[in-house]
């Protein structure tokens, strides 16, 4: 058992708490703290701001951008309480602030690089010694978002033909390119948000249908939800019954040879225009291929299946794709509107792109040379359609198809592909040949067709006439130098049996 401390002890053991409190008291705080930031939209001038408090004199400030994953750091702004001079290691120098208590930062027109870490280190002189420093750093990420360059709509495998026998699945695909992160993309009809099926629960309602053929595609199916399609069009029950059963007559194909221009007169020549003026080629009524279909067609709310994929660009930006499929139906998707919105954070309002599904009706064909003549070259190309009133063009794009009404082609095939055909020095057996073009895409299919008029061409029948009479001269020449040969021969005969007698 220990006794009383001395007053000695007592003594030296209040001087050492004194010391110790001296110590502490002369010993400086310091704390750092960046302000938070929202992200930051590629080309906007942001400003870092670094907040500290200290009861110490200052020393310096350094600001450091981590590059590298954090490997290496860039100082990119200093200040120096001991000369009291400040150096920016940026381009922009012209607004920098040397607070005591505040630091800060501007980054000019911001640009995907400058997306990244930073930190605000902070040093203050110790009070018990000059020669001591103490720091302290905060540091805040910098997101810098970029709005999406470019969005439009394709229709998947397109050019497509078109079936009147079968059900077609169709797809529209949605490319989003030059976004970060990346947008969130949604398709509308006609204005309206089409619900769509999950592709999680767009493969399970697959492999039930699979397992289960005979069930019907409506909603009950796993509790799917599809978008309820407003028939616009005037297109009512009775008419829908109508025409999956009876094709209308104002739809019946028309024939060649009926309904056709006025006797005597060509088709778009003006009563009274002078014969020799009119067209050389003769426009033909358009055969409509009747878009009248089997009961394969489905309701009028079919389910629209959705997918989603992303894929990072080397220059930090994402592509996303995003893929609308439905069963078609053409009748009620002919010159439906379809949009692809995307939502983004730096865009202030949604960004959209719009097609109208419209199926081919009435090519228009222009031949040339208008006047073609034998052994001219004669190009027929398609240069547009007949649009409805909400269609600006045929979607998705058609495919065209040539063939030669009752022969072959020129070049000894059946069929030509494309948007034109092309006749290589045609010969006067061409003359009043029909020409039938085939547009069709997957919502339906149509004919035009026009007659090829070949006029006798003058150079043609000149340098044949110039042949005949070189042919000629040649004949008479050479007829000429017989009859003499023959008259010497008669010559030498006569003088010789002269000779003799």
């Amino acid at each position: 058992m220990t006794g009383p401390l001395s007053p000695c002890c007592l003594l030296l053991l209040l001087l050492l708490l004194l010391s110790a409190l001296s110590l502490t008291l002369t010993r400086g705080y310091l704390t750092v703290s960046i302000d938070p930031l929202p992200h930051v939209v590629i080309g906007d001038t942001v400003t870092l701001k670094c907040n500290f408090q200290t009861d110490g004199n200052l020393r310096e400030i350094v600001w450091f951008r981590v590059t590298e994953g954090g490997t290496a750091k860039q100082k990119i702004f200093t200040y120096d309480a001991m000369y009291n001079t400040s150096y920016s290691h940026l381009e922009d120098n012209k607004k920098r602030e040397d607070l005591v208590y505040r630091s800060t930062v501007r980054l000019p027109e911001v640009q995907m690089e400058d997306d990244g870490l930073y930190e605000c280190h902070v040093g203050i002189y110790d009070r018990s010694s000059r020669d001591k420093v103490i720091l302290a750093s905060g540091s805040i990420i910098l997101t810098v978002i970029v709005p999406p360059k470019s969005i439009s709509v394709v229709a998947a495998n397109s050019p497509a033909p078109f079936s009147r026998y079968e059900a077609q699945n169709f797809s529209l695909v949605c490319i989003v390119t030059g976004a970060k992160p990346a947008p969130v993309v949604y398709f509308k009809r006609d204005g309206e948000l089409i619900d769509v099926v999950p592709p999680t629960l767009a493969s399970s309602s697959a492999g039930h249908q699979n397992k289960k053929p005979g069930k019907s595609r409506g909603r009950s199916r796993a509790g799917l939800l599809s978008s309820q399609i407003h028939i616009s069009r005037d297109l009512d029950d009775t008419k829908l019954q109508k025409s999956l059963s009876t094709p209308e007559r104002e739809i019946k194909p028309a024939r060649l040879g009926q309904d056709g221009p006025e006797p005597g007169r060509r088709e778009g020549s003006e009563p009274g225009q002078e014969p020799g003026s009119e067209s050389t080629t003769e426009t033909i009524p358009e055969t409509v291929v009747s878009r009248e279909f089997p009961r394969w067609v489905q309701s009028s709310d079919p389910l629209y299946y959705f997918q989603h994929t992303q894929q990072a660009d080397g220059d930090g930006t994402i592509e996303v794709r995003a893929t609308l499929t439905w069963s078609l139906n053409p009748q009620l998707d002919n010159e439906a509107l379809f949009s692809c919105e995307v939502n983004h954070p730096a865009l202030s309002m949604p960004m959209q792109a719009e097609v109208t599904l419209a199926a081919p009706r009435g090519p228009k064909l222009n031949m040339t040379p208008d006047r073609a003549r034998v052994g001219d070259t004669v190009q027929i190309t398609v240069q547009g359609f007949q649009l409805g009133p909400s269609a600006s063009e045929v979607f998705p794009e058609p495919m065209f198809t040539w063939t030669r009404v009752g022969g072959r082609l020129l070049d000894g095939s059946e069929t030509h592909n494309g948007r034109e055909l092309i006749l290589d020095r045609v010969p006067a057996e061409l003359n009043g040949s029909m020409f039938r073009c085939t547009a069709q895409n997957p919502l339906g299919s149509t004919d035009t067709h026009t007659r090829l008029i070949v006029f006798e061409n003058p150079r043609l029948k000149k340098e044949k006439g110039h042949f005949v009479a070189i042919d000629s001269a040649a004949s008479q020449r050479s007829l000429s130098l017989t009859s003499a040969l023959l008259h010497l021969l008669l010559v030498f005969l006569l003088s010789f049996t002269f000779e003799l007698t």
